[in-house]
């Protein structure tokens, strides 16, 4: 017997695996033609972000809050203890975190920038620096905002996207001793590390190196704080990739990691598998309590933080399902599948395969477009143009501007994100998104840039306008 079709396994040398899950509910999509998408993205001012999600077919602006929860956690919804104070949701999302990630004091919050916030305004001072595993957009508005300089110390393989370096989020020590040599060890607010490095492409940050970093900042009596928000995919990567790991669950490996920083934000939007929520938790006693009385001005009561119950209840069950082995294999396989397709067709993309998105080279894939013609942004809006799929800018416009100079921040990575959120899309979506990529970068001679046309004072890239040159 000839076989001339083949499996997806079979195709890459592999025996096929499937999603450890089965579908009992489905979402209706639709796909409007290509004039309707042409008016909708000139309507939007060639943002994504200000498209219309009943315009978009297959939608990968985000995995913040776009995954698909379980019947368990559903179900949990239930059970939400509405109760303005004490509710018995916050007691089992305060174990569930003390449980995985290990921290003794929990907050939580309405998500992770309400977090951020909190723990920027009670942990800077103004003129402190802040160094970190490169910026990202909310972190670094924060700290800015509370009086902080953010200061990159990532180490220089994580501003080449075609570097095979498998952990690109890993802090540079002797950056970080540089700084501390020339600002002394006072002037540091905190490390902000983490895990993995989303403007990076998803790169994660080795055991090897959070060891090391722990016992720099502990030789300087210098706080480390770690942005938990994906870092169930970061231990997956060093579960894959680094040795002595491998035979160690994910969750195992979670707990080692984060028990070398001394505390954590999280938006729980992501690996946690829910639509809403963050928490912030520490060791410090006394930081806690400033904490707490914060979160009272900002978010709401101490054991609900601005959010329900029922919300808090679903964040506990999921952050349990996040950690299973079986659950973060496949999806980061999802992802893989999505970035071995481009690479095989030789489309340019950040290497390593990330652990939450595949993210265009935009710069390769429009040589002929200056950062200033705003090509990561236009590669978004030709992809909806084709196939009604929504992705997302991470280059010149996320980086905003220079508050000294007012220039634009230039950064040497100008990528379009593709992100794909859990347990949503099959692997037939992905061959749909593969294949629109693919049709762009046919088509890549003829596409102009872009140029900007209204720019808000915060977060630009959330709700700035463009014009096509």
């Amino acid at each position: 017997m000839s076989i001339h079709l083949k499996t997806m396994g079979q195709q890459s040398g592999r025996r096929s695996w499937a999603e450890p899950w089965k579908i009992k509910m489905v979402e209706p999509l639709r796909m409007i033609d290509r004039a309707a998408r042409s008016r909708a993205l000139e309507e939007a001012g060639f943002n994504t972000f200000l498209l219309r999600s009943d315009d978009v077919y297959i939608d990968l602006l985000t995995d913040s809050g776009t995954s698909a929860m379980s019947d368990r956690q559903w179900a949990g919804m239930m059970t939400g203890d509405e109760a303005y104070a004490g509710s018995r949701n916050y007691y089992h999302l305060e174990a569930a975190i003390q449980r995985h990630y290990g921290y003794r004091y929990v907050v939580p919050t309405h998500q992770g920038r309400g977090a951020e916030h909190l723990i920027s305004q009670a942990a800077i001072r103004r003129g402190q620096f802040v160094p970190g595993n490169m910026y990202f957009t909310t972190t670094r508005l924060h700290q800015e905002l509370a009086g902080g300089i953010f200061v990159d110390v990532i180490v220089d393989e994580a501003h080449d996207p075609q570097s095979l370096h498998p952990f690109k989020g890993n802090v540079d020590l002797a950056k970080l001793e540089r700084l501390i040599a020339r600002e002394g060890a006072a002037n540091i607010a905190y490390v902000s590390l983490a895990g993995t490095v989303n403007m990076a492409g998803g790169q994660p940050v080795s055991m090897q190196n959070v060891k090391a970093l722990r016992a720099l900042t502990a030789k300087h009596g210098i706080r480390l704080y770690l942005d938990a928000t994906r870092m169930v995919e970061n231990a997956f990567f060093i579960q894959q990739n680094e040795d002595g790991w491998r035979d160690q669950p994910i969750a195992a490996i979670l707990r080692e990691f984060c028990d070398h920083t001394d505390g954590a934000w999280m938006s729980a939007k992501k690996d946690s598998l829910v639509n809403i929520g963050g928490w912030l938790a520490i060791n410090d006693r006394d930081l806690f309590e400033e904490l707490r009385n914060l979160v009272v001005v900002y978010e709401g009561l101490h054991t609900y933080g601005g959010l329900a119950g029922r919300d808090m209840e679903a964040m506990a069950i999921g952050i349990a399902e996040s950690v299973a082995d079986d659950h973060v294999r496949s999806r980061v396989q999802q992802v893989r599948y999505l970035g071995e397709l481009l690479g095989e067709w030789e489309i340019p993309i950040v290497r390593p395969i990330g652990g939450h998105a595949i993210f265009l080279d935009a710069r390769r894939f429009y040589p002929h477009l200056s950062q200033d013609q705003f090509p990561a942004q236009t590669l978004a809006a030709e992809l909806y143009l084709d196939s009604g799929i929504r992705s997302m800018e991470r280059g010149i416009v996320s980086a905003g501007r220079n508050p000294a100079t007012g220039d634009h921040n230039r950064p040497r990575l100008e990528l379009t994100r593709l992100t794909i959120p859990r347990r949503v899309y099959t692997q037939a979506h992905m061959d749909v998104v593969a294949e629109s990529v693919l049709a762009a970068y046919q088509n890549r001679d003829k596409t102009r840039g872009l140029k900007l046309v209204y720019e808000p004072k915060y977060l630009r890239f959330f709700q700035a306008r463009f014009e096509r040159l």
